[in-house]
């Protein structure tokens, strides 16, 4: 039985692009997946909050040494992390916010990108340090822009600090398996955008029906 986690970054709600893409992902994956479990961990409209310094005092250091604290300090990072350990695949729904993430997004990965609980680091390699510690597992980027050209070799594509970071972390964490579905220039609207929305849905449908 396969388990999802299911994570929202958008603050909006029924006006939120990235939202209705993950919930049309759940609904077609539970459909053909029924036994599937989903878990949801809401980030947009639930505050995280960010790395404090008891948090990074005890996260350096051996569990056993840790003051009441720095324990208590980690944990929301134990349960998110916790999260994503138990997960098979993962879909995050994230809008882009000022070519980048939304700020609480941001909290929550330092919150999961921690060291021997999802990275290892290495002082014997320099230039390749880091050793992702989530394996076996898939990522889908359900994300929404209000305009297009972000992709490979696009006009803006130098502007893109949302996928490609996101990418980024995930890789490092450990997980190679990573899909990105990208809805492109709502705040245009159109038959483009509707067009757009119809070739994710496809894709999606694509996905939910080989797993």
């Amino acid at each position: 039985m396969k388990k999802l986690l299911i994570i929202n970054a958008s603050p909006r709600s029924s006006r939120s692009n990235s939202r209705g893409l993950t919930e049309v992902f759940v609904k077609q994956w539970k459909e053909k997946n029924p036994m599937s479990s989903v878990h949801y961990r809401e980030v947009g409209q639930e505050a995280i909050p960010h790395v404090s310094e008891l948090w990074i005092a005890g996260a350096f250091k051996p569990a056993g040494l840790r003051t009441t604290e720095e324990i208590d300090a980690l944990k929301i990072s134990d349960q998110l992390i916790a999260e994503l350990k138990a997960a098979d695949i993962i879909i995050l729904g994230s809008p882009m916010y000022n070519w980048s993430i939304p700020s609480a997004l941001k909290a929550y990965l330092d919150q999961v990108i921690r060291v021997n609980e999802t990275i290892k680091i290495s002082g014997t390699d320099p230039q390749n340090p880091y050793e992702g510690l989530l394996k076996n597992k898939s990522v889908y980027l359900l994300l929404s822009r209000g305009n297009g050209g972000y992709g490979k070799g696009e006009y803006y594509e130098h502007m893109n600090f949302q996928s490609n970071y996101l990418k980024t972390v995930f890789n490092i964490m450990g997980i190679d398996d990573i899909q990105e579905l990208s809805l492109n220039g709502e705040a245009f609207g159109g038959d483009l955008f509707e067009q757009s929305i119809k070739n994710i849905h496809t894709t999606i449908n694509e996905i939910t029906s080989r797993s």
